[in-house]
């Protein structure tokens, strides 16, 4: 039995954005979650005729495993509900094909390279059975309450 409970648990959005399923494990510097393709999970919704979910659904998977991370370490050390954050930017993100094919867990594991009170630098990489099918370095922004509130009533 997992000691996490489901990566919805740790992200500050609802399906049917969430788009990690499971969380393995997660540490000081790293975290691993899964993800099935499959019409009857959580990405169906996303899944192209053939039941296969494009390539460019990675990035979007590894920055949630870094927000489950996230997530997952607000609940421990503040005991507060996880913060909105977003994607700065990524860089040399590689998939190996178009999509993910039907039926294929996603192994999702992302390390910490860089971190301060707001800006984080991870490595991300998707595997399916072991073998290496993306991969990328995600830049993240996570800002305070009054940041969010400034961004989100924000007119122009």
């Amino acid at each position: 039995m997992s000691e996490f409970l489901p990566a919805e648990h740790y992200l500050p959005h609802a399906a049917p954005m969430v788009l990690v399923e499971k969380v393995m494990h997660i540490d000081a510097d790293s975290a691993w979650c899964q993800v099935t393709v499959s019409a009857e999970g959580i990405l169906a919704p996303f899944l192209n005729a053939q039941g296969e979910l494009p390539a460019w659904f990675g990035v979007e998977i590894i920055a949630q495993t870094i927000g489950v991370w996230s997530g997952w370490h607000s609940l421990q050390h503040q005991q507060r509900p996880p913060r909105p954050g977003m994607l700065l930017g990524g860089r040399g993100y590689r998939c190996q094909h178009a999509s993910f094919a039907a039926g294929s867990r996603l192994d999702v594991r992302i390390t910490l390279l860089m971190r301060d009170d707001k800006i984080g630098s991870f490595d991300g990489e998707i595997t399916i059975d072991g073998a290496l099918v993306a991969s990328g370095r995600l830049n993240t922004w996570q800002p305070d309450e009054d940041e969010f509130t400034q961004l989100v009533n924000r007119t122009e």
